[in-house]
């Protein structure tokens, strides 16, 4: 990389955004350490002055890293700016050894026993015990292998509680930070999107303790129980959601989950896709993939096209694409539009040119024409099978959820009369936290927060209480010694050994 200084302006971009300190800025002219260099471009997509210039020979002692798409030069006794791989005497190689689990036992922490990773009985059913300071409604004992084990369960009320649901889609359904509505009332908001899927975070104390609170309780509520949800995206689209069934957007009935982005559909299927056309373009609004380009092609030994697209370049074979309502969520609803314009001093009358999606649902195939123009034809029978093969690589559409809330408040005195020794419990792993019977992740930190897969508790049991807050059940599963110790309500013990499990006494 090299600096024109006639066109810098001194600004530091540069600077700040290279990974591996190769820049340095003197009398407002930046320079580039050619030794400390990696041509991993990132000052030249930085630059707002176009002062930076692509010098495209490789120093004669670099090495070319293939651990990702940047494909580094590293020079001897250097590093990558990714700073995982660093050249040594010829040979590039990790900075980091490969790690044992005993080298990160310590770091990774204690998982709870397998004999209080299941609770005796659930807290579905089990009522509330209210004020908190009163033992929980249930409290029973039994013995699981060669350990008594002591559960605890009762249905909480939580003001601090949400649901983040995913929604599997590529088609647009609102800018990130775009209010979630049910009716006229403000229940959530839409947050980043992750892989091939959209993601709406609904509920949250602050909205649950406002004037749409009800609301809010409600619609958490009824999404955590896995009943159809009828949402509005502010200035975006409509949504049925329901937890296990495919999303309905806008009236459509979204069938099919990415099998990757454009990126990764072109790594995936690069021997196929090779075998079904010259050139072969995967459309999609955060990576579309170039074949010709992409380090797959190279590697599967596909020749230069002459092909450009019409979106912005991030590495080799690697685009950010548009969103739009076209094919894989990009602006492009006509496919030949995608290609910007083809070199004809390296393409070829007749070079044939696949353009699909990350979901291969979708395909359309050109010939070249001496002109440089785009031809319609027919799917050839390797393009047809290329792309049923990625299409039958997708996993089906659905809505899921994931319930998330904080039980590190007055709940816990109805487990213990010191709660704090109950938090402790739950992050060492001496204490297992389920609902419903389901297994949760705990929050790291202070309090006991925690998220659970709502498709894994029986529907029907959360509910609301228009404090507003919503209600869950909660287990707290543990070694009997463990709950003497923290102090826990012994007295209000019984036994777990009848048929049916009714520590009452009764049977199903």
């Amino acid at each position: 990389m090299r600096v024109d200084l006639e066109k810098c302006i001194g600004c530091a971009f540069c600077l700040r955004d290279c990974p591996v300190a190769a820049v340095r800025i003197s009398g407002k002219k930046a320079s580039i350490d050619p030794l400390r260099c990696t041509s991993c471009k990132a000052c030249l997509r930085s630059c707002e002055a176009g002062a930076i210039l692509f010098e495209p020979d490789m120093p004669a002692a670099a090495m070319v890293c293939e651990a990702c798409p940047i494909r580094c030069w590293i020079q001897p006794g250097m590093v990558g700016a990714c700073h995982r791989y660093a050249q040594h005497d010829g040979r590039l190689v990790r900075t980091t050894p490969l790690h044992r689990y005993a080298e990160v036992a310590e770091i990774v922490g204690s998982e709870p026993r397998p004999e209080i990773r299941r609770p005796l009985l659930t807290a579905i059913g089990a009522g509330t015990t209210y004020p908190c300071c009163k033992p929980a409604p249930h409290i029973v004992s039994d013995q699981c292998g060669d350990l008594d084990v002591v559960t605890v369960v009762t249905e909480v009320p939580l003001s601090y509680s949400s649901v983040l649901v995913k929604v599997d889609t590529d088609l647009p359904i609102g800018r990130e930070g775009a209010a979630v509505l049910v009716g006229k009332q403000v229940v959530g908001m839409v947050e980043t999107e992750q892989y091939g899927s959209k993601m709406l975070h609904i509920g949250g104390v602050n909205r649950l303790t406002g004037r749409d609170g009800f609301t809010v309780a409600r619609t958490i509520t009824d999404i955590a129980n896995r009943r159809p949800v009828k949402l509005r995206i502010e200035n975006g689209s409509r949504l049925t959601v329901q937890v296990g069934r495919p999303p309905l957007i806008d009236g459509r009935q979204v069938a099919k989950m990415r099998v990757g982005c454009g990126s990764a559909t072109l790594g995936i299927f690069a021997p196929l896709l090779k075998e079904a056309a010259d050139e072969v373009v995967v459309l999609d609004a955060h990576v579309t993939g170039l074949l010709s380009r992409h380090v797959a092609g190279n590697y599967v030994g596909v020749r230069p096209t002459g092909v450009e697209l019409v979106f912005r370049e991030s590495t080799p074979g690697r685009y950010f694409g548009v969103h739009g309502d076209g094919w894989g969520g990009t602006s492009i609803t006509e496919p030949a539009a995608a290609v910007a314009a083809v070199d004809m001093a390296v393409a070829w009358p007749g070079m044939t040119i696949l353009i699909t999606e990350t979901t291969g649902q979708n395909g359309a195939m050109y010939s070249l024409a001496a002109d440089g123009s785009l031809v319609s034809r027919p799917l050839s029978e390797k393009a047809a099978s290329a792309l049923a093969a990625i299409a039958a690589s997708c996993e089906p559409s659905l809505v899921s959820a994931v319930y998330t809330a904080g039980t590190g408040g007055s709940a816990r005195a109805g487990v213990t009369r010191y709660p704090i020794k109950l938090t402790e419990a739950v992050h060492a792993g001496k204490a297992c936290l389920t609902v419903g019977g389901s297994p949760t992740f705990v929050l790291p930190g202070g309090g006991i927060s925690f998220m659970v897969d709502v498709g894994r508790v029986k529907p029907g049991s959360f509910s609301w209480t228009p404090t507003p807050a919503t209600i869950c059940p909660v287990e707290y599963t543990m070694e009997k010694g463990d709950y003497e110790a923290m102090g826990g309500h012994v007295a209000a013990m019984k036994p777990f050994s009848l048929p049916g499990g009714d520590p009452d006494g009764g049977t199903d």
